[in-house]
């Protein structure tokens, strides 16, 4: 972030004090990480009129640094000066205004500097100076507490940092009615789901001074990519083993921390291969990926959790042929390095705030284990350990795919237990699921086998199959996979004339039954 200071006055009066506060703010090391400085004198020369260059430049800066003197300046045909155009101009715009008036009292002063002084007055706080020394200070502390109410420099860590501009209203009561409702079955927590939003942001430490807090809003916001716009999450596929457009399927996940999770796992697990085992052991028959569950969840979980939400990159989930890689801004904190999270570890999260929700509603380890548990994962699977490393100050976590099998090709068998779902519902449901056939051929993706199983024997609500699947977002649940389900002829309504009844309940349809009654045979063999 660079933000441009319009210091205002050409008068030759206060030319030392303008060159001053260029020089100082470019000599600061903290505000030259975060400022540069406007001054007309230093443009070329150009075939403009001064009055506009100084307007546009007001428009362009988004700061305003006003320096009063004793004179008042050249008046143009309105009988206004440069200096007041100029404070007008800023005041219209809504820019922060930071008002230095040169001298103890007014005596000697132009009238209508003294009338341009009582204005800003009665709409902010001036300071007044005597040096360039007093200027300087001032002018300091007035862009570090800008740089603080702004976020860009915290005295408090980010996730517990008032979110700016965001209030209670931008907090969703049915997030925070669902998290509660986890958060005591998973982990016993004390508070009720019908606890009001704000007690539950109290309880869960995730307002500032009332207001809330960038965690609250990531964790629970209506629209947190509003206030926090990297907070998305990229993932893509693609068929080779190095990034190359076009890139086959990209996909920009918005919401909140525990929504972008579940989205982001749904597209790995729904483009890796899978394999229907037999039902030796229970009535369902276990299904097993490429990819351990639990290590893709774990990876995203930690990309989403411990990210750098300063940043201005964002989480990226990348399935190569040969590889999972998820990238996510930031750096390990110190002590941990990527060679010691091969080892037992504390647990030392960036955003402690964000982490101990998402602790509560199951989707996170407190005890530093989760890394060890992707370890492990991957070790029972027979793949290679996962990788970790810092790039570019990105932390990249790596799981590599299982070498595929070359067989030799054979005839054709004819399979009397042939599928009997026909070619034509395949396409069906690919194009309603927004896939390819053949990524809907081998592998109906999991939520969407969870949503068949649970309606195999009964009807069942919307609630009931969201919670089977453990989807969060409801509307994205019934977007992504009712609707789909429904338009292929997999699902269908008990009450179809009336979609959108409260009593509507979905069962199970002619040709979701086929697949089902088709991955029980191939389970058996």
């Amino acid at each position: 972030m660079s933000e441009r200071i319009f210091i205002s006055s050409v008068q030759k009066e206060l030319a030392d004090e303008r060159r001053a506060i260029r020089d100082f703010v470019r000599g600061d090391a903290l505000l030259r990480r975060f400022f540069d400085v406007f001054l007309f004198e230093d443009l070329p020369a150009s075939d403009r009129r001064a009055d506009e260059v100084y307007l546009d430049e007001v428009g362009r800066c988004p700061i305003y640094v006003g320096l009063f003197g004793q004179e008042y300046g050249y008046e143009d045909a309105t009988g206004l000066s440069p200096t007041e155009r100029e404070f007008n101009q800023a005041t219209t715009q809504r820019k922060p205004r930071f008002i230095y008036v040169k001298g103890a009292d007014d005596h000697g002063r132009h009238p209508k500097m003294r009338a341009l002084i009582g204005k800003a007055g009665e709409q902010l706080i001036r300071r007044r100076f005597n040096g360039i020394a007093d200027l300087t200070a001032a002018l300091y502390a007035s862009l570090v507490e800008h740089l603080e109410r702004t976020g860009h420099l915290r005295t408090r860590p980010f996730d517990a940092a008032a979110c700016p501009d965001a209030t209670l209203a931008d907090i969703s009561e049915d997030k925070i009615k669902w998290f509660l409702g986890i958060a005591g079955r998973e982990r016993q927590y004390p508070l009720h789901e019908d606890t009001p939003p704000a007690e539950a942001l109290v309880h869960l430490n995730l307002l500032d001074a009332g207001q809330p807090t960038h965690a609250a809003v990531l964790l629970f916001g209506r629209q947190p990519q509003r206030f926090l716009l990297t907070s998305e999450v990229k993932c893509m596929h693609f068929h080779g083993t190095e990034v190359a457009k076009p890139i086959p399927s990209y996909q920009i996940y918005k919401g909140t921390v525990f929504e972008l999770v579940d989205q982001a796992v749904d597209f790995v697990m729904s483009k890796i291969s899978r394999a229907v085992g037999t039902r030796a052991l229970g009535p369902q028959a276990p299904v097993d990926y490429e990819l351990p569950h639990e290590a893709v969840a774990e990876a995203i979980v930690n990309a989403v959790a411990h990210r750098d939400y300063t940043s201005n990159a964002s989480v990226q989930v990348m399935l190569f042929a040969d590889r999972l890689e998820v990238w996510n801004p930031g750096e390990l904190p110190p002590p941990l390095t990527p060679e010691s999270l091969r080892a037992p570890h504390a647990s030392i999260p960036r955003n402690p705030l964000i982490a101990d929700p998402m602790f509560l509603a199951r989707y996170a380890e407190k005890a530093g284990s989760g890394i060890l548990d992707m370890i492990a994962r991957c070790k029972q699977a027979g793949l290679p350990t996962p990788e970790f490393r810092q790039e570019g100050g990105q932390f990249v976590q790596r799981l590599r795919r299982p070498t595929p099998a070359v067989t030799p090709q054979v005839a054709p068998q004819v399979d009397s237990g042939r599928n009997p779902l026909k070619e034509q519902s395949l396409q069906e449901l690919a194009i309603a699921l927004g896939l390819s056939v053949a990524q809907v051929t081998p592998q109906v993706t999991t939520q969407v086998e969870k949503v068949l199983t649970a309606t195999a024997h009964e009807a069942r609500s919307r609630e009931e199959l969201q919670a089977a699947t453990g989807m969060i977002d409801r509307e994205h649940f019934r977007k992504a996979y009712i609707e789909p389900l429904v338009t292929a002829g997999w699902l269908e309504r008990t009450i179809p004339d009336k979609p959108t009844s409260r009593l509507q309940k979905y069962r199970l349809a002619a040709k979701g039954g086929d697949w089902l009654a088709d991955a029980a045979k191939r389970g058996s063999k």
